[in-house]
């Protein structure tokens, strides 16, 4: 079993030495397939969010104040991505977004495996457009609820990327296939109600048995019509 989790931050910012974490959005992913398990937080930055940021994701100075601290959710969000692999959309910002607020905690930086989708993006589709949007819609994914950033939603979208990415979808359907081809098989062969006429005419008949006497004793066509060829000798 190979446990990821999608995950995704928003920020007040850009800069990690300075700017802080608003939100992070954890989907879990069992073997290319979404288990349902999300972990979602808003988080008070203690920092004031930029114009820039806040028109990307709508996460005021005034709703963030009441959340609570990376200290306070640190530990739950450890715990929940423990063991795990962990893919992000340009995953070196938000992993070092993350190992920032670790170390302000004087925490460990994450340990785990890290998957880059946008590599992984541009590797399967060179010359393309490879934002989270252009993606979605390449894969026929809904975007119609994303009308701003969000943690949770952008890793739900991007789960259903990576899946495709993956090939995950492709190779269930393949499994399926498969399956439904050896329940075939065990099925028993059906038979016609009424045969079909011979076309061999008696006259085919009578050259063959010829032609097998002229085969000696031995010939494996004489397992088949013994009587007849012996008659006829």
């Amino acid at each position: 079993m190979k446990r990821e989790i999608i995950l995704d931050t928003e920020t007040t910012g850009l800069d990690r030495k300075t700017d802080r974490i608003v939100e992070i959005g954890c989907v879990e992913v069992i073997d290319l397939k979404v288990a349902g398990n999300t972990w979602h937080k808003y988080i008070n930055p203690t920092h004031p969010v930029s114009r820039e940021a806040f028109q990307i994701h709508g996460l005021s100075n005034e709703f963030l104040k009441t959340k609570p601290s990376f200290r306070r959710i640190a530990n739950q969000f450890l715990k929940f991505i423990e063991g795990a692999t962990l893919v992000a959309h340009n995953a070196s910002f938000d992993v070092g977004m993350i190992n920032a607020e670790l170390e302000r905690l004087e925490l460990p930086c994450l340990q785990n495996e890290i998957v880059d989708s946008l590599a992984l993006a541009r590797e399967k589709r060179p010359g393309a457009r490879h934002t989270l949007d252009a993606l979605c819609r390449h894969y026929k994914i809904d975007l119609s609820r994303r009308d701003k950033h969000g943690a949770l939603l952008d890793s739900e979208l991007l789960a259903e990327v990576y899946i495709e990415l993956r090939g995950g979808r492709q190779f269930g359907m393949t499994l399926d296939l498969f399956a439904q081809t050896e329940e075939t098989k065990q099925q028993p062969v059906r038979q016609r109600p009424v045969p079909l006429a011979s076309r061999v005419t008696d006259e085919d008949r009578a050259l063959h048995d010829a032609f097998v006497q002229t085969l000696g004793k031995d010939a494996t066509w004489l397992e088949y019509k013994p009587q007849k060829l012996e008659n006829a000798a």
